[in-house]
This record gives structure tokens, C-alpha cells and sequence, in this order.
């Protein structure tokens, strides 16, 4: 049985047609299609909202062939991009190379900073690290922050924005104002409320 690595999820109009991984969504959106629908079909990665388009020539097993064509070529991409990266820190660094995976590099700093770190428990090195680690989980949470705004604007713009109070959703997103964000989509259709609020997950500050 084949796992995809990225899911979807389609809506006709403002209706669900179906969420999850790409084959089944894909069936979903042709047989709705086949019925001659008017209203447009628009589907959405589940993590970006990135649109989705998929190819609906033949039967089922072409359209998954193709599918899982597509993700393997992409799953593969990601991996030699990892792979290089690790190439690039792994390089030996010649006689006397530290071990455990630390590699010396050359750190220019003020004398009042080469002070203040070897003032720290366990000395320059490990105040290095911990600084280093501390900006990398702040960065990191920051990053997942503005993408998935990224993400609700893009479904929002693309979904809602002729609905009620898009604009003042709009701001609240980007203020970080989750309480006045969820009051100003609480009247749109029940689907789409409800995605919005999926892909808003992480776009906030975590409740106190």
C-alpha cells in the first residue's frame, strides 16, 4: 500500500468535497467534476494551502500511478538536498578534527565578548552552543509561525474573500490576535471555518 507523503484537501465552492491523501481526493474531485458542477473546485496542500492541480486522464490506477510518480520524484528531491547538506558538515577537516560531530570553525568577537563567554560555566564553548541552540528553537517557532499564517492567507485569499469580515481576519492573523480571529470567521460556512482553523493551528501564540 503506497503512503503519500503530502495530503490535500478539495472544496467545491465553499463545500467539502474531501480531505486526505492525494489518490482519494484526486476521485473525489473527478467524479464531481463528472457531475457538471457550477461551482469552482479548488484544491489546497494541507500544509502550505498551496493550490494543487491534478491530472484526471484515464481510471483510477492511472491517475494513482501518476501520483505516486510525482511524490516519489519530489520525496527524492528533498532527500538529495539532506544529503548534500550533510556532505557539506561532514567533510573531514584534516589531522586533529574534533569528534562526535563538532567542527572547528574560526568565531571573530570582541575582547568584552571572548570575556564575558569564558566567564560562563563550562566556558566559551558551551555558552556558544547553548546561545546557538536557545536562537535556533526561538527562530524555529517563529518560522513555523509565519508559515502557516502564509498558509491561512493564501487559503483565505484564494477561498474567502468575499465573505464577511475577511479583511478584519486578515488583520487579526497577521496581529496575532487569535481570540478577535476566530469571533471575525465564526459566521462563515461551516467548512471552510474549519480548515481556516486547521491550517491556523500554529499561526499563533500558544494559549497561556
Amino acid at each position: 500500500m503506497t503512503t503519500y507523503s503530502r495530503t490535500c484537501t478539495a472544496f467545491e465552492g465553499h463545500r467539502l468535497i474531501a480531505s486526505g491523501e492525494l489518490p482519494r481526493v484526486a476521485l473525489a474531485v473527478k467524479e464531481v467534476l463528472a457531475r457538471g458542477e457550477q461551482a469552482p473546485v479548488l484544491v489546497f496542500d494541507d500544509v502550505s494551502a498551496a493550490p494543487v492541480e491534478f491530472d484526471l486522464r484515464g481510471s483510477a490506477e492511472d491517475i494513482a500511478a501518476r501520483l505516486n510518480q510525482a511524490d516519489r520524484a519530489a520525496d527524492r528531491a528533498t532527500d538529495a538536498t539532506t544529503d548534500a547538506a550533510a556532505a557539506d558538515t561532514s567533510t573531514p577537516r584534516g589531522r586533529g578534527r574534533p569528534r562526535l560531530g563538532v567542527v572547528a570553525r574560526e568565531v571573530t568577537l570582541l575582547p568584552r565578548h571572548w570575556d564575558w563567554l569564558n566567564a560562563q560555566p563550562g566556558g566559551a564553548s558551551v555558552a556558544l552552543r547553548k546561545l546557538v541552540e536557545t536562537a535556533r528553537a526561538t527562530g524555529e517557532h517563529g518560522d513555523r509561525r509565519r508559515a502557516a499564517q502564509e498558509a491561512v492567507y493564501r487559503f483565505m485569499t484564494a477561498l474567502a474573500g468575499n465573505l464577511p469580515d475577511y479583511e478584519d481576519a486578515t488583520r487579526a492573523l497577521y496581529a496575532g490576535d487569535r481570540p478577535r480571529f476566530e469571533e471575525r470567521i465564526a459566521q462563515w460556512p461551516g467548512d471552510v471555518r474549519t480548515y481556516t482553523l486547521r491550517l491556523a493551528e500554529n499561526a499563533f501564540e500558544p494559549h497561556a
